[in-house]
Order: C-alpha cells, then structure tokens, then sequence
C-alpha cells in the first residue's frame, strides 16, 4: 500500500484539479466508492494494526498519557467503526445540489440558492486515526477532495489508513488525488500548507490548543475554528444526585481523551453534603483525581486542591475539577468564563433553570439532564463529523455533510436587463 511521496505543493495542486470532477459527481457514484474505500479498511485491517502499534510503540516510549494513548489506540473493534462510519456517512442524503431557498422578484427573475462543494477541505490534526478515515468520508460525500495532515504520534497508523482508502477510489475507476495526504510531520511543512490559498478553500485544525491557535494565527486560509473541550456539568440543588452520578461517571470516564468528555464540575451549595460525597466515590472509583475548592475539600477532604488554573483546564486524561456554587447565576457565570464554548450540561428537575441555562450558557452544545459525550456527529445523526466548531460564523458544534457546503445563487431570466 506503498504511496507516491509528493511535496505539500504538489499534493494540494494535485487535490484541486482533482476536486472538480468529484464536485459533478452522482450520489450514486459517490456512495459506490465510499462502499468499496469502507470495504478496503476492513481487508487492511491487519496492515493497519501493526503500524498502530508502531505509532503505540513510540507514543509509550515517549511518555504519552493514558488519555493520549487511547486517542490513538486502534483495534479490530475501531478499524470496522471507521468503515461503519464511511457506510454511514454513505447512507446519507446528499447535500450537493440542494435547493434551500427559492423566490422571484418583481421582474419575473426567478432565484435559487443552491448547495455547493467548498472545495478543497484542508484537515490538520493530532493522534487520532480515525479522523483520516472520517474527515475523507464527509469531505468526499459533501463534493469536496481534502488534504490531510496528521501528527506525528500517528503518522504510520495515518499512513495506512490512507494508502488503504486511495487503493478503494483508485479501484472504483476515480482520482485518488481527492484524498490528498502529506506524510511530512514536521512544523514546516503544516506552515507551507496554511500559505497555499490558491489550492485550499478552507481549512480545518482539530487538536490542541497550541494546534489550533498557530492554524488561527498562521493561516492565510480562511479556518474553520474546532476549539478544545473544557465541557462543564452543572449539578443544581433540584438534581437527583443518582442521576448525576450516572452523567458524570459517563461524560468523565467513557473516554477520557476527548474533546466532549467532561473537566469542570459544578454543584449547589444546597445538596452539597450528600451530592459531592456521592460523586466523588465515584469518580474516586474510576481512578479520577478530583481537584476541588475549599469548600469541597471541607466536605470531602481527600480531595486535592484546585488551582486558580484547573478552572479552564482541558486534562483529556482522569481529572476533573469541582467547585461549588451559591446558585445559578453564579454557575452561568462561571461557565462563560471558563469554558472553551464546547458543551455544558446541567442537571436539574427545575424547568425554569434548564430553560434558563439552555437560554443563557454560550456554548455549542448545550444539554439538560445528558451527558456531553453525546457531542459528536455520529450521535447527531451527521454519520461522521469534520469537527465540533465552536466559533460561530459558518457553522457551529458538530460540522456534518451540509457544514462543508457553501451556496451560489442560481438566477433564471427571460431576457429581463437592468433598468
């Protein structure tokens, strides 16, 4: 499965003159390669599970944390998920094409807005393998070729999925260069790519802070903003604690190294004393380190300390912090200051605060009595997701099929000239 190496250059000039035929395609044809690319994963299963665990190999040597590690951990289990995900996205409607608004004017012009592919959809991410499969799937789906770059903790796992997912559109009779991946990993080489305007229409940054600030910063490409995920539950003093404890145990611990998984805690005053003992054996229980205020640490006082810090924190590993509050203002209040604008839940029988933190909590995704781990697009129904975006121009939380459209306006005349 061995690919052509091509500089950044010549891949992305390359996916461009690739993106037009693939912005004319069918659905049909679309969702025939998507079928037959889903297929290949799976009969590459064995090469791509040793060149995870190469990249496993290196990730443990080099002292990458547990949360890190299972960001990009692939097996049997993951690698048939990645082909659900391209089958899903497969099975969706089509967005290309789509007229969403229709009206005619005065002077009997008739005008349409339309669906339309971007383009070329620029991807720079971290140590998660199955963004390459999920990013090209949507991409391709919704009419655009990508490029992709991932990090080097991932390289031979990307690699592999990628050659896999080529030799698929390569069979199916269509341009492999509508999946354009740079297999350099060094700071150069993403900075040569957030300068290539003429070839990419936009790109997309999914990882870290650090990863996300320097594509803002750097690029010349209009960004798409995926931002971190410091997702806070709000437990307020009508909660049933069971409940709670349910939500909070799932948000933290399903998966600790990702971007809707929970890192702040916030519980009223008023049902401290039984709630915060509840959530913290726990939490406890699943080995999470609770960083806690003084008033927690009075209830609770094997709790550690929290810093002024672990208020804005994104751990992505088996911590939290916890604070206690006076009452619902103070924890809106709180949020807004500290949360990344990813998700937030609260946990409430009071009608009248979930309608109010719903209302008033500036996040992407906003939920009453859920766990934030339901932030992603699978679980909207999106089939995969390009990323949660939490800027709020063009498209906000999980960016789907119909995010990666533009629109142009379809204008039908009679021989109508301006006056």
């Amino acid at each position: 499965m061995n690919m052509e190496i091509k500089t950044v250059k010549e891949v992305c000039k390359s996916a461009k003159e690739a993106s037009g035929g693939l912005g004319i395609m069918s659905a049909g044809q679309k969702n025939r390669i998507l079928e037959i690319t889903a297929d290949k994963l799976i009969s590459h299963t064995e090469e791509i599970l040793a060149a995870n665990e190469r990249d496993m190999k290196a990730g443990r040597e080099a002292g990458l944390g547990e949360g890190l590690l299972d960001r990009l951990s692939l097996d049997k289990k993951r690698v048939e998920a990645m082909a659900s995900g391209i089958r899903a996205v497969a099975s969706l409607p089509d967005p290309v094409g789509e007229i969403t608004e229709t009206f005619t004017r005065p002077n009997g012009l008739v005008i349409s807005k339309v669906r339309v592919p971007m383009g070329v959809c620029g991807i720079i991410y971290e140590a998660r393998p199955n963004v390459t499969a999920d990013a090209f799937a949507i991409c391709f789906k919704s009419g655009n070729a990508c490029v992709l770059k991932g990090g080097s903790a991932a390289i031979h796992s990307n690699t592999a999925i990628a050659a896999a997912i080529k030799e698929g559109i390569r069979s199916a009779g269509a341009d492999p260069d509508v999946l354009g991946f740079i297999e350099s990993t060094d700071r150069e080489s993403s900075y040569e790519l957030m300068k290539l305007r003429e070839y990419i229409d936009v790109l997309i940054p999914r990882g870290s802070a650090s990863l996300i600030n320097s594509v803002v910063e750097n690029s010349i490409i209009p960004v798409i903003e995926t931002g971190t995920g410091n997702c806070h539950i709000f437990v307020d003093e009508s909660a049933d604690p069971e409940m709670a404890v349910s939500i909070i145990v799932n948000a933290k611990t399903q998966r600790v190294g990702v971007c809707n998984a929970c890192e702040s805690l916030l519980v009223h005053r008023n049902i401290s004393e039984t709630a915060v003992p509840m959530i913290a054996k726990a939490l406890l229980a699943h080995n999470v380190e609770i960083y806690a205020d003084e008033r927690a640490r009075a209830i609770c006082p094997n709790l550690k300390a929290a810093s002024e810090d672990d208020w804005g924190r994104e751990y992505l590993d088996y911590k939290i912090s916890l604070k206690l509050v006076n009452d619902t203002d103070e924890a809106i209040s709180h949020i807004n200051r500290y949360s990344t604008g990813h998700s937030e839940s609260i946990i409430t029988k009071d009608e009248a605060n979930a309608e109010r933190f719903l209302r008033e909590v500036d996040s992407a995704c906003v939920y009453v009595n859920a766990s934030t781990r339901f932030t992603d697009g699978g679980e909207f129904g999106f089939g995969a997701e390009i990323g949660i975006s939490t800027q709020k121009l063009h498209a906000r939380g999980p960016m789907g099929l119909k995010e990666l459209t533009s629109y142009k306006y379809v204008i039908r005349g009679n021989g109508q000239i301006r006056p």
